[in-house]
């Protein structure tokens, strides 16, 4: 009996730690486009994290120069010169629960950083960046891939 009891007590943090696994297995990694068309990220994971990478843009070439499109709106005049396609925009994304990451966003329309929460349902991602943490935009994606 007592034999029984110690094996039942040994099972049980092995079942947690394989239930707790298999509810985080979910993640939205893959090929996102958002829902405006505009443009098309790669989400990965990136040690336990979430992160993302422009992957397509409807309209890839600059009307500026007409030559494809820079991260010309960073702060870092060094930064100026990056191709938006395979620029990072999802940064330290931590799971939060299931389904929900939080972390940073970069947007490269006006070359800042802001606050981003990260809600997964299925073929459907929203993606909410705020600023001092009460004005929000949120952006939906729909899977590409």
């Amino acid at each position: 009996m007592l034999d029984t009891v110690k094996r039942a007590a040994l099972a049980i943090p092995l079942l947690a730690v394989a239930f707790s696994g298999a509810a985080h297995a979910e993640t939205p990694q893959g090929v996102w486009a958002m829902s405006n068309g505009k443009v098309t990220v790669k989400v990965d994971d990136c040690n336990g994290n979430l992160c993302a990478r422009i992957v397509g843009l409807a309209e890839p070439i600059s009307k500026i120069d007409g030559k494809p499109k820079v991260d010309r709106e960073n702060p870092d005049p060094a930064k100026r010169k990056r191709p938006l396609i395979g620029l990072s925009i999802l940064i330290g994304m931590k799971p939060e629960r299931e389904n929900l990451w939080r972390g940073a966003i970069y947007n490269p329309d006006d070359g800042k950083t802001y606050s981003a929460t990260l809600r997964y349902e299925g073929d459907s991602m929203k993606v909410k960046g705020c600023v001092a943490g009460i004005l929000c935009k949120t952006n939906t994606f729909v899977r590409a891939d």
